[in-house]
C-alpha cells in the first residue's frame, strides 16, 4: 500500500472518528455509561477500601499456584527453539541430521514439515485479534529478523531438546538490511497511528508563539529499546484432541488468544481453550507471539502434548519490547508561566511487519493548556522484532522528554517547576474540550510537595555531603483511563447465599481476584467467604485484556451488567409475598445477604430465602457491559505528582537514587495494599528505565547482544531506595466503583523526575537514556 493512500485512508478513518466522538461528547449525560454514578461510590459496606492480603498468596507461597510451564500431562515433550543469526534473507540450508539422532529427540519441525498455518491475525485488526507480527509463521524459507524462529525439537527431556537444538546447523542467503535508527530515518518515515487515528495535529500558529514568546526552549531527548523481563518466562503447554486445541498459557489476553489460534489453525473458535490462571508478570508481553503457535504446530504433527518455555534469550528473541525514540519538545511561555506553545514530535522506531509506534506524544495531548498546540510522532523501519506494549507505552518515555523540557524551562524563568505546571493546569481538555470527569492534580501536588519536603530544596549544585551532590527533581505522572468493548460476566447465586463470578480476565500479580472479590461482596451485601471470583480461561464471558491499566473497568462494569440481570431475576422470582414485591432494580440493593429498598432497609429478603421459596438450587445469569462511550464523553485521566532526591558521587558519578514519594490522583482505591504495591512497582520499574534498562544493538549484525539479566540491567533491591505513595482517593463519579486503573500510571513522569533531581544536584542536564555514570563524569 503506497505511503499516499494510507495517509488518506487513515485520514478518512480519523476525521468519521472525530465526528463520532463528538456526537458522543454532546449527548446528554444520562444517555452515557457512568452518567448515572455507580451507587457503590455512595453505599459503604466495608470491602471496598480495606487492605486486604491477596487471597492468592496462600497458594503462591505453598508452590500450589499452577504456572503455564507446571501443567503435567502424561506422554508430554519438552520444546526447544532455534533462532536466526542473519537479519534477513532465505534459508538455503538445514542439516537435521545430528539432532535427529541426538538422544531422546522426537521431532524436529523447521519450515519443510511444519504443516499449513494462517497468519496471526494483527491486533487490533478485528476484535479478538491478538497477533503482533503479520508474518506466516514457518512456512517458508524467509527470514526477517535477527532472532527468529527457524527450527523447533521435541524430546523427551528439556536438556535433551536444548542440546538436540545446538546440533542443528543452517546456512542462509543474506539480503540487504536496515538496521540502524539513522538508516531508517534516511529512507523516508510514515506519521504514526493509534487506535485508527494518526498521531499529528497542530492548534495555533506555534512556529509564531516560540518566535515571539519572551521564555523558550527546544531540545532533543532520546531513549533507547527496552525489553520484557517478566520474572515468570512466556511458556505454554498445550495438547490436541482431534481437532481440539487445549492451551496452558501465560496470557494477558486468553479470550483473543482462543480466536486468534483457532484462525491459525483452521478451526471452531469454541475448539480452542485456552487458561491462564497465573502469570508471574505481564507488563504488556504476555500476548501472542510466535512460541504458542510453535508449540501447537509441533504439538499437533508429533501428536503428543507439548511444553515450550523459552529461555531467557529467547525471550529477547521473540517477544517485542519498547522501541527507541528520538523526541523534540519546545515550549514558548510568557513571564507568568503561561505556555503560548506546546511542541512534541520526534520519531519512533517500527518493525515493517507491526509498525506499532511507542506513542510518546500521547501525554501533551493532555497534561496542560497552552495557547497553541503541536504534536507529530513519525515512523521509522527497522528489520527487527516488531515492538509491542511495555509499561505505560508512550506515556512512560514521553513524560521523560515533556517533563525534563518543563525543568528547564523552570530553571531557565527561576520559577519554581511545581508553579509552573500548576500554572498550566487545564480547565478542560486541551485537545477536545470534554471536561474532566475527575481531576485534583493541585491536590496531588500540594499533598506530595509537603510530604516530600520539596521546600527545602536548593539551587542547583548548592547542595554537598561529601563527595555526594544533592538533588530533588518532580515530574507529573499521567496515564489515561480505558475501558475497552466487549465486557462480559457470568454470575451463579446458590441457595447458600454465595455467588460465583466468571470473566475472562487475567490475575498478573497485581490483585486482581483480591480487589474484584471485595467489590462483588460489597455489591451484593456478602461477606468474603461467600463470593467466588474466577477468572483467566477463555470459556468464560467476556473480551477483557489485562493491558492498558483497564481491567479494573472492564470488569466493574462487567459484573454490574451481571449484577443488575440477577437483581431483575430475583425480583421476579419473589413475587407478591416478598417485603421486596413491586420495587425495580434501581429502588434496591445487595445488603445482608439478600435485597432491600435502600431508602427502606427493613423492606429485605435474603437471597436464599427466595431461592428457597422457589425451589431454585441456583440462578444463573450473564450480562454484557455497554459500549465504552464514556471515555469520549469525558475527558478521564489519572495524574501523580512525581518526587525525587538523588545523590551523585561527584568522583566516580555514581547516582544513588535516595529517596522517591509517588502523589497519585486515580479515582477511589479499591484495596490500599494492592495499590501501594502496584504503585511502588511502577516506580521501581521508572528507576531502571532513567538509570540502567538498554537493550543493546550491535547494528552490524541486526541482533540483540544483551539478551540476559546478567548484562542486561534491571533495579534490584540495592538500587530502590525508600518508596513513599499516598493518593486522593477522591472517586470518580463516572466509572465503575469509582475508580480508575492504576497498573501503569506509577512507571510515567519517574524519568524525569530522576533526571530533574541529577540536574539539581549536579547542574548538569542529560538528555539521553538511561543516566548512566560515564554521562556525569
Amino acid at each position: 500500500m503506497s505511503n499516499v493512500f494510507k495517509e488518506a485512508k487513515n485520514t478518512v478513518q480519523a476525521v468519521a472518528q472525530m465526528a463520532m466522538m463528538k456526537a458522543v461528547q454532546l449527548a446528554p449525560d444520562s444517555f452515557i455509561p457512568g452518567g448515572r454514578s455507580d451507587p457503590l461510590i455512595r453505599e459503604q459496606h466495608g470491602n471496598i477500601g480495606k487492605p486486604l492480603s491477596r487471597l492468592d498468596g496462600p497458594l503462591k507461597v505453598r508452590g500450589a499456584a499452577t504456572f503455564a510451564a507446571e501443567f503435567p500431562i502424561d506422554g508430554m515433550l519438552y520444546a526447544s527453539v532455534a533462532f536466526s543469526n542473519v537479519v534477513k534473507g532465505r534459508i538455503s540450508r538445514i542439516d537435521v541430521a545430528a539432532a535427529e539422532a541426538a538422544p531422546g529427540v522426537t521431532l524436529v519441525m523447521t519450515h519443510l514439515n511444519a504443516p499449513k498455518m494462517a497468519s496471526t491475525p494483527l491486533l487490533n485488526s478485528k476484535p479478538k485479534a491478538a497477533g503482533n507480527i503479520d508474518l506466516p509463521i514457518m512456512q517458508d524459507d524467509r527470514v526477517h529478523w535477527n532472532g527468529q524462529p527457524i527450527a523447533i525439537v521435541l524430546a523427551q527431556t528439556q536438556e535433551q531438546a536444548d542440546h538436540a537444538t545446538s546440533l542443528l546447523r543452517f546456512e542462509y542467503d543474506t539480503e540487504a538490511a536496515v538496521t540502524t535508527f539513522i538508516e531508517a530515518k534516511a529512507n523516508g518515515t510514515d506519521t504514526g497511528v493509534m487506535r485508527g487515528m494518526p498521531l499529528k495535529m497542530e492548534s495555533g500558529d506555534t512556529d509564531k508563539a516560540l518566535a515571539t514568546a519572551p521564555y523558550t526552549v527546544d531540545v532533543t531527548y532520546t531513549t533507547p529499546r527496552q525489553n520484557h523481563n517478566a520474572i515468570e518466562l512466556h511458556a505454554c503447554t498445550v495438547a490436541w484432541d482431534g481437532d481440539t486445541l487445549r492451551v496452558h498459557d501465560a496470557s494477558q489476553l486468553v479470550a483473543h488468544t482462543a480466536w486468534s489460534l483457532a484462525q491459525v489453525f483452521g478451526v471452531e473458535e469454541d475448539q480452542v481453550r485456552v487458561t491462564s490462571p497465573f502469570v508471574g508478570g505481564g507488563f504488556g508481553g504476555k500476548c501472542l507471539w510466535w512460541h504458542q503457535v510453535l508449540a501447537a504446530a509441533a504439538s499437533r504433527l508429533s501428536g503428543r502434548p507439548v511444553r515450550l518455555m523459552l529461555s531467557r534469550e529467547g525471550v529477547y528473541r521473540v517477544i517485542g519490547g519498547r522501541g527507541q525514540t528520538e523526541q523534540r519538545v519546545a515550549i514558548a511561555a510568557q513571564a507568568d508561566g503561561t505556555f503560548d506553545a506546546l511542541v512534541h514530535t520526534g520519531t519512533a522506531a517500527v518493525s515493517p511487519h507491526n509498525p506499532m509506534p511507542e506513542p510518546f506524544i500521547l501525554p501533551v495531548m493532555s497534561v496542560y493548556s497552552s495557547g497553541s498546540l503541536k504534536f507529530d510522532l513519525q515512523i521509522a523501519y527497522v528489520d527487527t522484532l516488531p515492538n509491542t506494549f511495555m509499561r505505560a507505552p508512550g506515556e512512560a518515555v514521553g513524560s521523560f522528554a515533556l517533563e525534563s523540557a518543563i525543568d528547564e524551562l523552570a530553571v531557565q524563568m527561576d520559577m519554581d517547576p511545581i508553579d509552573l505546571r500548576l500554572k498550566n493546569e487545564p480547565e478542560k481538555d486541551p485537545l477536545t474540550g470534554a471536561p474532566f470527569s475527575q481531576r485534583d492534580t493541585e491536590k496531588a501536588y500540594r499533598d506530595g510537595a509537603e510530604r516530600f519536603g520539596w521546600s527545602e530544596r536548593a539551587g542547583p549544585g548548592a547542595r554537598r555531603e561529601g563527595e555526594w551532590q544533592i538533588g530533588m527533581g518532580v515530574a507529573t505522572a499521567t496515564y489515561p483511563y480505558y475501558r475497552e468493548p466487549g465486557g462480559a460476566a457470568r454470575m451463579t447465586l446458590s441457595r447458600d447465599g454465595a455467588v460465583t463470578v466468571e470473566i475472562a480476565a487475567h490475575e498478573m500479580g497485581m490483585g486482581t481476584m483480591t480487589a474484584h472479590t471485595q467489590v462483588i461482596a460489597d455489591r451484593l451485601g456478602l461477606p468474603l467467604d461467600k463470593v467466588h471470583f474466577e477468572y483467566g480461561d477463555s470459556f468464560q464471558p467476556g473480551v477483557v485484556r489485562g493491558a492498558g491499566a483497564q481491567q479494573t473497568a472492564s470488569i466493574g462494569a462487567s459484573v454490574i451488567a451481571a449484577h443488575r440481570e440477577l437483581v431483575g431475576e430475583l425480583l421476579k422470582l419473589a413475587g407478591n409475598d416478598s417485603p421486596i414485591a413491586g420495587l425495580t432494580v434501581d429502588e434496591v440493593g445487595g445488603i445482608d445477604g439478600g435485597l432491600a429498598k435502600l431508602d427502606e432497609p427493613g423492606r429485605h429478603e435474603s437471597y436464599a430465602s427466595i431461592l428457597a421459596r422457589t425451589q431454585r438450587d441456583d440462578l444463573v445469569v450473564v450480562g454484557t457491559a455497554p459500549p465504552p462511550l464514556e471515555t469520549q464523553h469525558w475527558s478521564m485521566h489519572s495524574h501523580g505528582a512525581m518526587f525525587c532526591e538523588v545523590g551523585v558521587n561527584a568522583v566516580t558519578g555514581e547516582v544513588r537514587v535516595r529517596r522517591f514519594l509517588g502523589s497519585f490522583d486515580c479515582g477511589r482505591i479499591l484495596n490500599p495494599k494492592t495499590a501501594a504495591s502496584q504503585f511502588r512497582g511502577g516506580i521501581i520499574m521508572g528507576l531502571g528505565l532513567a538509570l540502567m534498562e538498554e537493550t543493546q544493538f550491535d547494528e552490524r549484525l541486526g541482533r540483540i547482544m544483551n539478551p540476559s539479566l546478567a548484562e542486561y540491567y534491571v533495579p534490584v533491591h540495592m538500587d530502590v531506595p525508600e518508596i513513599d505513595v499516598i493518593w486522593t482517593d477522591i472517586p470518580d463519579p463516572h466509572t465503575p466503583m469509582g475508580a480508575r486503573g492504576i497498573g501503569e500510571i506509577g512507571i510515567t513522569g519517574v524519568g524525569a523526575a530522576v533526571a530533574n533531581a541529577i540536574f539539581n544536584a549536579t547542574g548538569r542536564r542529560i538528555r539521553d537514556l538511561p543516566i548512566t555514570l560515564d554521562k556525569l563524569l
